[in-house]
């Protein structure tokens, strides 16, 4: 095969490829980019604070920070796999959404200004399952379901 030459798209590749994304995958990417977004934002939030403030623990302050903002590259490098129709970023953007329904139940318990907080990471958790599991989502990304050869 010459330099010329490219191989013939894979067939499901193809099909993924033709279309317009459809607005369920476009506002599960949104979804999963903002739940990135706020976890880059709370990382660097704490970082700072553990740098500058008095915290009861400096080291741990700076850990969390770190760990929330390196947390933060699971749901935003899915938003952007969802973003470009990559079927592997389904996986990532559900195991985020999964992983949000405990903190946001935790935040629910407390007597606190958290609560707010926790209803609107359930919604959005529970809204952004939704959109990823939905049939046309599927498609989209060229996720064939088990058994199906098509």
């Amino acid at each position: 095969m010459s330099s010329d030459q490219k191989p013939a798209p894979d067939t499901a590749e193809a099909a993924v490829a033709e279309g317009p994304r459809p607005r369920r995958l476009t506002y599960a990417a949104a979804l999963a980019g903002l739940e990135g977004a706020a976890l880059v934002a709370g990382g660097l939030w704490v970082l700072v604070l553990g740098i500058t403030g008095d915290p009861d623990d400096r080291q741990q302050a700076v850990t969390l920070g770190i760990t929330l903002v390196v947390l933060a590259l699971l749901p935003l490098l899915a938003a952007r796999g969802l973003l470009l129709r990559r079927g592997w970023s389904r996986g990532p953007a559900v195991i985020t959404q999964v992983m949000a329904l405990p903190v946001a139940y935790s935040l629910l318990q407390s007597d606190s200004m958290a609560i707010p907080a926790g209803i609107a990471l359930a919604v959005i958790a529970v809204a952004a399952l939704v959109l990823l599991v939905n049939g046309e989502t599927t498609r989209a990304l060229g996720i064939k379901g088990p058994g199906r050869s098509e």
